[in-house]
Formats: structure tokens, C-alpha cells, sequence
């Protein structure tokens, strides 16, 4: 046996190199965040700096990026920055720094703010204007960029923080995902950093954490203060390696450790490209994985103004429930977008597909449907999960590539007409979702979904992706979407969605909040909860005192009940960052409602223009503007959002000088009866066995052979 385990380590050092040597030999180009000119046009403008900041704490997460623009020419030019949507948030600030003062900026209605900024523009006088040009992408404008001086900008977007089955995951988007054909073929985007690119982020928990990793950025300064204070830095200035910090293996255990070393190194290198980071076209994924048996729990985090009626809270729901594994057999359809949409990802896809496949029961069977203008299914017929089947696909994988527009419908249509009707199915779509042949309105999708009982599973590929589209049928259907990076732990990411349907869920999921007078809800989650999600519930509170909160769910049909006592305060100021993260999901919520039922969202643009005004979100009814204070007041403006963040960014100084808090709320009437659900191994940086190694190396080794012949081709 020791042989064995010392040819599997010395094998998994091998791989490590091969894999790392590799990924050096180039890199797939892609369409990234940065500044738009018009092709064959002269403009000369550069980005100077990119500097990124990112705290996460409370359950949510704020990303302040700071941008300089250098104009060399000897004209006045105007800035136009592109930057992706980041999924679940939405600008919270514009800022641009006039006659050196920062201005921050007011939310108001989409064509107002355009009108505003075109005529300041033509007066000459310094103006910013950040708009949601799509679902998927923000743009900032700026004029004028004076000869040979620099113009410095900020933005802040905020967002609940994304953890399921103890591991959490933040995406900083810079890919844009090249899905937009007109805004390639017009535009030219320059996403190098002349000066300094860095990003710092701070990670401060209430529940321990045992690691924390950015798996596609090898060169990340890890420091670790305690089990509750992480902080993770990138810079392009050559800032050495730090590995990750794990929890350490038994010491007395000798070969324990060294296996506990080559499971690091093997899981911590592969998909790291290994370089500064100098051009902003690759997203940076950082994740972190909290202690393992930590007890299900329910955390509160409340914010209202003293003598204020009305507060505002945000409700974290981790169940401890003991859910059981599905012993028989399931059947599975992936469903693979192959169009020419996909080629920036395309990699990344069968990646994650031959992971998936190598997770499958031998009790399972399945099939893989590619799709483009045309389906192709690789195989005949239902397959029997088997190690020698499944490399047999994967190699058919290995020699497929994408082409072609994309006929989403035609794919999803024949998965669902093959399914059979005596056994319980689930499709797996991999997709970015840009459909653009065949049928192409959303309520096609929905009413395709509507009629089997099937759930659907999508891995949303970029930035660019039909977020909204793929959402709402995933929700159709009952299942769960999950966002895919080019820089992601794509183990990582199978692991977590197979974990996730092996298990019993939790179905018709209800929270009642009695003996405090609650409105406004808004939950992240629909129904159902699978094994190691999260609900994250928004609403408004009444009066303040102990409140009785009962959970309703149905396992396997049976009916649960979960209770917990604990009381809202009477006054809370430490998050006011709570009101916009309440206005936000309630946007949101309108417009997966739109999406659900096929109507218009311009049948609700009021109610979100009037709550975007509010609360100071960028949305596809508002923009922010920045002007000079005298034409804020000229123009009739008030400054209610250069109030809200005076107040928002006192409080958050005022946290960064203080402990970190723990906002569980039910530890002394603890409302589930066993610990929290967490993923071993993958995205959460953690140890991979020996045998667990030998397993994967031919699903690696095909991985391998596929990139090196991607970067040949490049």
C-alpha cells in the first residue's frame, strides 16, 4: 500500500508541474472590463491605476474600485469604462474627482441623467454618468479628460454574500463574457493597467474559517490574523507567493502531513495561471471555507435609526437538518452549449462536464446532448455511469468544438423528450445562456419547463450570460443555477452542485415571523433548499422584542416544523448598508417575477424607479449622475445619496476598529437539532486523498491534453 500511495504522490507532483508548465504556455484571450473606443479611431487614453478593495462581513459584501485616467494627447477626450453586472449587486456610488474634490453621485430617472450629462458635456463642465447599458454590463462615462492630466473616478457596488455547504465564494467580474456581436464589432476595448493594479480584500467572519484561496491566482498574499480575520491581496507588482493556510493534519502523524502538503499542492495550483496581474481580463474568484460542524443557525443583522418606526432586516437561514442521501438510481441529461458564444469558455465546459460525469452512481445512467444550430447527442441512447463509459464520452468531448449560433430551445426540447417517465431525471445545462436562433422568448423556456416534472441544474457560463433567462427557468423547474468563472476551482463548483442533489431537499420552505409586525419580505430562494444552501430573507420590522420564528418545510412529504425564539432591536446602526441591500432584492424580485410570467418589466419600471431614487441604485430604469454641487442644485437635485453614504461609510469605519460580531441569533433556543451540511475537498481549498488523486488522473490527463491543444491553437 505504501508503494502505491508513494507512486500516487509522486504522479500528483508530476501532474502538478505538467499542469502548471501548461497553463504557462498561453493564455485564451478574451473581452475584458476597461475603456471603450470606437475601432480605427486615435484615442489615446490609458487606464493608470486599478485599485480594488472588497470587505465581506455580515453577511454581505462591499467592492470599492478606484479608477485613474491618464489622457496623453494634447486634446480633451472622453472616458467611456465598461464593467460586468456583479451577480446579486447593483452601484451604490459614482464618484468623480473634480477640481480635486470628489463628488459623489445622484440616482435619477435613466434619461434624465443621459440628458444631464450630454449638456454639461457641451458646456464644458466636468461630468460622470455610470448607466446599465444590458443585464449583463455597467458603463461610466466621464468628460472631459484634460490634456496630459489624469481623472480619477470610484464606484462602489454592494451584494449579499454567496456561501453554500461551508464554503463561501466572491467573484470580482472583469471578463465580459463576448456575448454582445454589435458592441464587438463597433467597439475596441484597452483593459491594460499602465501603472498599479491591486485588489485587497478583508474577510471578517462571525463563524471560524480554516482556509481561504484564489484558485486561478497563484501569486495571492494570504495572511491570516485569526480564525475570523482573512485578508487576500493581488498585486502587478510581483509580490511574492503565500500558500493558503488549512487546517493542519495531526503532527505526529508524519506521512498524514506530507499527504496533507502534495493535496494542497495539487488543489491549490491546477487552473492557476500563475502571473501578475496586469490587464483587466480575467475575473478574480476568491473562496473561503468556514470550520467544519459548526451548528445550523439563524443570523440577523438589523438596522434602524433611533426614534424611527420602521427598521430594516436581512435574515440568514442555515439549516441543520439532517437530510439523506438518494440511494437509487438517477437519470441525468447534459446539455452542452457548443456555439461560437462559448469559445472563450469552451474549455471550461467540458471541464466541468467530465467532473460531473466521473461523480456519477453506478446506479445512474445518462446522456450528452451538444447543442449549436443543430443537436448532437454523443452516444445512443441511455448510458450506464461506469468508469469506462464515461471516458469513452469524455473522450468524445475532448474532440468536439464550438461553432455555430445558438438554438437553446431545440437542445433543452429534445433533453426533455427523452427523459423516461419511470425513473426521476434531472437535465444539466452548461450554457451562457445568448440564445439566438430558433425560439428565443423567454416564455417559450418557461412553458417548456412547465410541462414535465424535472429539474433543471445550470451552470451559468461569464459574465456576459442570459442571467436572467437561465434563472428563471431554473426556478420554473425547481432546481438551482450556479455561476461558472473562467477562474474558478471548477472541481470545486461540480462538487458543490453534485453534493447538492444527492441528498433529500427541503421543499415548500416557509419562514412566519410572530410577535413582531413584519412587511416588505423578500427571500433569495424559492421553495426549496437543497442540502447546504442558504435563505437570505429582506424585510421590514415593527416595534422591537422577541419574535417567534417558525421554519415549514416537507422532507421526503413529511412535514417539518423548526422554531427559534429571539428579539429585533429597538435601535441598530452599525449596517446601514441593509436598506439598499433590501431595495435591491426587491428590485429584483419584480423583475424575476417579470421573467416567471413572461410580462413586461416596463409594467413595473414605476415601482422600481421610485425605489432605485430612494435608495441610490443604478438599475435598467435609473443612472448616477455627477455634476458640480451648483448644478446638482441648479438642476433641482438633492443629495440624498451623497447623505446615505456619509452615513454608510461612518459605520462601516466604525466596524473596522471593532470585533468582529457574531450575529447568530438562536443559540439559546437553537432552532435545527443537528450541525450545518459542508463540502470536503474542491472550492474550499481542502485536502484531496491519495486514492481520490488516482481516481482523477485520467479525467486530468484528458483535461491536460485538452488545454495544451487549446493553446497550440491560439
Amino acid at each position: 500500500m505504501n508503494t502505491l500511495v508513494n507512486q500516487v504522490k509522486s504522479s500528483a507532483i508530476t501532474l502538478g508541474y505538467l499542469l502548471i508548465g501548461c497553463l504557462l504556455i498561453g493564455i485564451t484571450q478574451v473581452n475584458a472590463s476597461g475603456l471603450l473606443t470606437p475601432k480605427g479611431s486615435n484615442t489615446q487614453l490609458q487606464i493608470q491605476d486599478h485599485i480594488v478593495s472588497v470587505t465581506i462581513e455580515d453577511g454581505y459584501a462591499i467592492t470599492t474600485v478606484e479608477n485613474t485616467f491618464f489622457n496623453p494627447s494634447s486634446s480633451e477626450l472622453e472616458a467611456v469604462y465598461e464593467f460586468p453586472v456583479p451577480e446579486n449587486g447593483s452601484v451604490a456610488e459614482f464618484t468623480v474627482w473634480i477640481d480635486n474634490k470628489p463628488i459623489i453621485g445622484e440616482v435619477v430617472e435613466k434619461q434624465r441623467a443621459k440628458q444631464l450629462y450630454e449638456t454639461e458635456k457641451a458646456a464644458g463642465r466636468d461630468a460622470g454618468l455610470t448607466e446599465k447599458k444590458s443585464f449583463f454590463r455597467f458603463q461610466s462615462s466621464i468628460s472631459p479628460v484634460r490634456p496630459q492630466q489624469t481623472t480619477k473616478t470610484r464606484l462602489v457596488y454592494m451584494q449579499a454574500a454567496d456561501v453554500e455547504g461551508g464554503i463561501g465564494r466572491y467573484v470580482y467580474p472583469l471578463e465580459d463574457g463576448s456575448t454582445d456581436q454589435a458592441k464587438i464589432d463597433f467597439w475596441q476595448t484597452d483593459s491594460k493597467v499602465s501603472s498599479s493594479f491591486n485588489f485587497d480584500l478583508k474577510l471578517r467572519s462571525g463563524f471560524p474559517i480554516d482556509a481561504v484561496r484564489a484558485p486561478a491566482h497563484s501569486h495571492a498574499t494570504i495572511l491570516k490574523t485569526d480564525s475570523q480575520n482573512w485578508q487576500l491581496a493581488i498585486s502587478n507588482n510581483g509580490t511574492a507567493v503565500s500558500a493558503p493556510i488549512v487546517a493542519e493534519p495531526n503532527s505526529t502523524d508524519i506521512d498524514n502531513r506530507e499527504d496533507q502538503r502534495i493535496a494542497e499542492f495539487a488543489s491549490a495550483e491546477i487552473g492557476s495561471h500563475g502571473r501578475p496581474v496586469s490587464s483587466l481580463d480575467q475575473d478574480v474568484v476568491v473562496y473561503w471555507r468556514l470550520q467544519q460542524d459548526l451548528p445550523g443557525a439563524i443570523e440577523l443583522v438589523a438596522h434602524r435609526e433611533p426614534g424611527k418606526r420602521r427598521g430594516t432586516f436581512m435574515l440568514t437561514v442555515t439549516p441543520g437538518v439532517d437530510l439523506q442521501p438518494i440511494t437509487e438510481g438517477r437519470d441525468w441529461v447534459f446539455v452542452l452549449d457548443r456555439s461560437g458564444s462559448m469559445s472563450g469558455k469552451y474549455q471550461t465546459l467540458m471541464d466541468a462536464t467530465s467532473q460531473a460525469l466521473s461523480k456519477l452512481s453506478d446506479q445512474d445512467r445518462f446522456r450528452v446532448l451538444l447543442f449549436d444550430d443543430r443537436v448532437e447527442e454523443l452516444g445512443t441512447g441511455w448510458i450506464n455511469a461506469s468508469d469506462v463509459s464515461v471516458a469513452k464520452i469524455t473522450k468524445a468531448l475532448d474532440n468536439s468544438s464550438p461553432r455555430g449560433g445558438t438554438d437553446l430551445y431545440k437542445g433543452l426540447h429534445k433533453a426533455i423528450s427523452q427523459l423516461d417517465s419511470d425513473r426521476t431525471s434531472s437535465i444539466v445545462l452548461i450554457t451562457d445562456g445568448v440564445a439566438n436562433v430558433g425560439k428565443t422568448e423567454k416564455h417559450h423556456f418557461l412553458d417548456l419547463m412547465s410541462k414535465q416534472d424535472v429539474r433543471l441544474f445550470t451552470a451559468i457560463m461569464g459574465n456576459g450570460a442570459n442571467r436572467p433567462m437561465l434563472e428563471a427557468m431554473t426556478k420554473a423547474s425547481k432546481g438551482f443555477a450556479t455561476s461558472v468563472s473562467n477562474s474558478d476551482d471548477i472541481m470545486g463548483v461540480m462538487l458543490s452542485a453534485i453534493e447538492k442533489v444527492k441528498y433529500q431537499a427541503m421543499h415548500d420552505v416557509s419562514l412566519d415571523i410572530k410577535g413582531i409586525k413584519t412587511s416588505d419580505l423578500v427571500s433569495s430562494k424559492t421553495a426549496t433548499l437543497y442540502r447546504g444552501q442558504q435563505m437570505v430573507i429582506f424585510g421590514h420590522y415593527y416595534g422591537d422584542g422577541q419574535a417567534l420564528a417558525v421554519l415549514n418545510a416537507k422532507i421526503s412529504g413529511q412535514d417539518k416544523q423548526y422554531k427559534t425564539k429571539f428579539s429585533f432591536p429597538k435601535q441598530a446602526t452599525s449596517n446601514p448598508e441593509i436598506e439598499r441591500l433590501w431595495a435591491y432584492a426587491t428590485i429584483a424580485q419584480l423583475k424575476d417575477k417579470s421573467n416567471y410570467l413572461g410580462t413586461k418589466l416596463e409594467d413595473d419600471s414605476s415601482a422600481i424607479i421610485s425605489t432605485a431614487i430612494e435608495y441610490g441604485l443604478v438599475t435598467d430604469y435609473t443612472s448616477m449622475i455627477v455634476m458640480t454641487d451648483e448644478q446638482f442644485k441648479a438642476n433641482g437635485i438633492k443629495r440624498n445619496n451623497r447623505e446615505r453614504r456619509e452615513s454608510e461609510l461612518a459605520a462601516q469605519n466604525k466596524r473596522a476598529g471593532s470585533p468582529v460580531s457574531q450575529q447568530q441569533v438562536d443559540q439559546n433556543t437553537p432552532a435545527f437539532p443537528t450541525k450545518r451540511p459542508s463540502y470536503s475537498g474542491g472550492g474550499g481549498g481542502g485536502a484531496i486523498s491519495p486514492l481520490t488523486l488516482l481516481l482523477m488522473m485520467p479525467i486530468a490527463f484528458a483535461w491536460l491534453r485538452r488545454r495544451i491543444i487549446s493553446n497550440k491553437a491560439q
